[in-house]
């Protein structure tokens, strides 16, 4: 290895670390509000990339089925519950009305638009809406319920739809893996290194989302209400906020991250219906770097990852998953080191 292979690895390395970095950012951004290890977060990019794909094919793509069929179940349970506790008809039709429509009308719109071949930007568009809406559809149907519940209870919840969302992929995507067309077709030349466009749209995406969440949570009254739920959620329901309210923005925020990721990942690789699980693990591994719980530290555990992983591929390439998700031991040797909890402590 010389100095130039050194660099090129380097430059793919973070590059792959800048999506890792927004997986990882959804994760812990998910655990600290909602206590949900989020593993179907990879699911999101994966119904991303695809969803894209299949735009590009003159098709309407299966996720808008499965987004109706999923806002149907969620608005009607939606309306059980509210008949059940205010005995108002008006009310539950109303609370119905209020889940369904928001996926009704990006459901139509994307099946309007599906054949039509619209250009790139307008579908990418399109995807990050699709996507996006499953995100509070997932947390109402799944993990609403279950808020008052263990961590493990909705970590086992979570490995359930998991398999649920990739068998879903299965059935309305195929085996048939895609890989979806840069956003930008250019090449810049630094030297030994080779920048591409979509490496540039990369970080400059991956940038602008993490300081646009820095600036929601910062600046927002609806992130300090998720920063509240997150440090004390029984404080913050004393404070009239809603904790439900506060999931579904929450879930509805990493759909947005998931998809985001996804077509930004789409270019540079051939994207499965089961390629999410090992990318969401890779944002997973470096979430846990940044002890679920730092937005900076599950940065920099990203771009370490990605580096990782680079220079694993070069030294020895069929085990660089082995090497990438073995990180993840000494960090928990160390935190648990760290930390003084016994058995004994609750």
């Amino acid at each position: 290895m010389d100095f130039s292979i050194a660099s090129i690895l380097t430059l793919d390395g973070l590059t792959n670390g800048a999506i890792y970095a927004l997986l990882g950012v959804g994760i812990v951004l998910v655990f600290t509000v909602t206590r949900v290890i989020f593993i179907p977060q990879g699911e999101f990019v994966a119904y991303g990339a695809l969803t894209l794909a299949i735009f590009q094919t003159g098709k309407t793509p299966g996720t808008v089925w499965l987004l109706l069929i999923l806002a149907g179940v969620a608005a009607l349970m939606d309306l059980v519950t509210t008949w059940r506790y205010r005995a108002s008809a008006a009310a539950a039709l109303k609370a119905a009305l209020r889940t369904f429509a928001i996926p009704a009308v990006v459901c139509a719109v994307s099946a309007w638009a599906g054949p039509r071949n619209l250009p790139l930007p307008v579908q990418a568009l399109l995807t990050i809406c699709i996507v996006t809406a499953f995100g509070p559809l997932v947390y109402r149907v799944a993990y609403q319920s279950l808020a008052g519940a263990s961590s493990l209870v909705l970590l086992i919840v979570s490995v359930g739809v998991h398999f649920a969302m990739t068998g879903l992929g299965l059935l309305f995507f195929g085996a048939e893996g895609f890989r979806n067309p840069p956003f930008l077709d250019t090449r810049l030349s630094l030297g030994p290194l080779t920048l591409s466009g979509q490496a540039i749209i990369i970080f400059g995406a991956s940038a602008a989302l993490i300081v646009l969440l820095w600036l929601f949570f910062e600046r927002s009254l609806y992130g300090k209400a998720l920063r509240a739920t997150a440090v004390n959620r029984l404080g913050a329901r004393l404070m009239g906020i809603s904790t439900q309210a506060a999931g579904q923005l929450t879930f509805a925020m990493a759909g947005l991250i998931g998809a985001l990721s996804g077509l930004l990942i789409g270019p540079t690789t051939t994207v499965f219906y089961d390629s999410g699980f090992l990318i969401g693990l890779k944002g997973f591994v470096a979430g846990v770097i940044g002890g679920l719980a730092s937005y900076p530290g599950a940065l920099l555990g990203a771009l370490a990852v990605g580096v990782i992983e680079a220079f694993g591929s070069f030294w020895a390439s069929s085990f660089k998953e082995v090497i990438v998700f073995t990180i993840i031991l000494p960090v928990l040797l160390w935190r648990s080191l760290r930390s003084g909890h016994s058995d004994e402590d609750h």
